[in-house]
């Protein structure tokens, strides 16, 4: 097949520019044929980003599987840059000064991984949203091939707690890629936590929408909490200059598309 940009992290550098990193499979990287590249714009809004080449493959000699990066996401604490990925088996962590040179973190074993759900769970798709004074991670994974939404936190971005399902079953389905790319908005005025979980990429994308007061609950085998299905693949929404916007993968799987995002009020009709 050709190759395909799949998951990936949108942000804005220290210098202002702004960066994406997305995870190219089906390349000639061994192993599982993925790695990172990356392409830069001056405003967010801009089309035909600036390709930078490759930034990151998969480092066996740290505990990565071979060719196995999957969807970095970043965020920025304490004036550093804090890159989250997966390595087809663990979450880990780059760090980084200027938000686009990384290094890896190692534990004491010098190790990248950060946690796993264990060995062929698929641990991946790492997000991190900052509620009060606790981070809150949530990734997917398939234990035992079924699919599912687990949420760890972290006071400090570095110890986590076990991991906790948060959203699994119902009318998405239970297989292996029915909770992908999870990715968790926090609407403050409604006071409602809102979970994007991608069952399908290329032209039949689906995305699986779920609002809940509790950020750690949008349902087992329950579908209470969803509100809405959208033909789109791996979302994510960027906040900047007090505007929402919209990211996801494009239908034929050859991009990534932005577009603006605004909330309106659903009709009691």
């Amino acid at each position: 097949p050709r190759q395909q940009p799949v998951d990936f992290g949108i942000w804005q550098a220290a210098d202002g520019t702004w960066q994406l990193w997305s995870c190219i499979r089906f390349t000639r990287a061994p192993g599982k044929t993925r790695l990172f590249h990356r392409w830069q714009g001056d405003r967010l809004t801009d089309g035909d980003w600036r390709p930078m080449g490759i930034a990151m493959q998969a480092d066996p000699r740290v505990g990565e599987t071979a060719g196995g990066l999957q969807a970095p996401f970043v965020l920025e604490a304490g004036g550093t840059y804090h890159m989250f990925y997966g390595d087809w088996e663990h979450v880990c962590l780059a760090l980084s000064v200027d938000g686009k040179a990384f290094t890896r973190r190692l534990d004491d074993n010098g190790k990248s991984g950060l946690f796993s759900n264990g060995a062929g769970a698929n641990t991946r798709d790492p997000m991190v949203l900052r509620i009060g004074d606790t981070y809150h991670c949530y990734t997917t994974a398939h234990p035992g091939l079924k699919g599912a939404v687990y949420c760890r936190t972290s006071r400090d971005l570095r110890r986590w707690s076990e991991a906790r399902v948060v959203a699994a079953g119902g009318a998405a389905g239970a297989g292996p890629v029915a909770a992908e790319c999870p990715f968790v908005y926090r609407h403050k005025e409604a006071e409602r936590y809102y979970l994007f979980r991608t069952q399908q990429y290329g032209r039949n994308a689906r995305t699986s929408v779920y609002c809940s007061p509790d950020p750690l609950d949008f349902g087992v085998d329950d579908d209470r909490y969803l509100v809405a299905t959208l033909p789109l693949a791996a979302p994510e929404i960027i906040e900047h200059d007090d505007a929402l916007y919209l990211a996801a993968l494009t239908p034929g799987l050859d991009g990534i598309r932005l577009s603006r995002l605004r909330w309106t009020r659903r009709s009691s009709a």
